[in-house]
């Protein structure tokens, strides 16, 4: 997560949606009274201790917003960006077992794994993308919400609103693989759309 005071804007950043090339590009920016939450590639705290004594930058805005407090939560623009669930779900099995040959030999069995063996219910990554940009009551709190499938038009609109200029965002952290539909089975479908189908309903997502 980033929190620019410089220009009014507060940077949620959902895991698995290309989270790290926005932040690099982001960074050009950022004044000196500005502030960033970070865990991995570069180690950043947030100046509220209770949110940086989390391990990781992927806060949600209903956490930060007592800190920032209601008059600069309310008139920040806040943005975020979000990805297929589905699609999302796979990189997070490639991420997760990239340091072994098992997604690439039997991917579909990595799934299953994670999603009715033993799901990683505590685990920021593992986490529909909703709960850290909603509300208690569900509502969005986002002004604008992004996506990786059109990432770089998302990025040069929010640039325009920031009033920064825009720049060509680069890969960080990705993964290769094939087409995420490619791995799924109906009843891998079905778990995905059972544990994320807030995720799918609330960003107009499909299969």
């Amino acid at each position: 997560m980033i929190v620019s005071h410089t220009h009014k804007f507060v940077f949620a950043a959902v895991p698995k949606t290309g989270t790290h090339s926005v932040r690099q590009a982001l960074r050009d920016h950022l004044g000196q009274e500005d502030a960033e939450q970070v865990g991995l590639f570069v180690n950043k705290r947030f100046p509220w201790q209770e949110l940086a004594e989390i391990k990781h930058g992927h806060l949600s805005l209903q956490q930060l917003r007592p800190h920032l407090g209601e008059d600069d939560f309310n008139t920040y623009f806040k943005f975020a960006f979000v990805r297929n669930p589905y699609d999302r779900f796979v990189s997070y099995c490639a991420f997760m077992t990239r340091d072994t040959p098992h997604f690439k030999t039997a991917p579909q069995n990595v799934m299953r794994y994670f999603l009715f063996e033993a799901p990683r219910e505590d685990h920021i990554l593992f986490r529909p993308q909703n709960e850290l940009l909603v509300d208690d009551e569900g509502r969005l709190l986002t002004d604008y919400v992004g996506r990786v499938e059109e990432m770089q038009a998302s990025y040069d609109t929010i640039c325009e609103r920031i009033g920064i200029p825009t720049a060509t965002l680069g890969k960080v952290n990705s993964s290769e693989r094939g087409d995420y539909r490619s791995y799924y089975t109906d009843e891998l479908r079905a778990g995905v759309e059972a544990r994320y189908g807030k995720d799918i309903e609330l960003f107009g997502y499909g299969f």
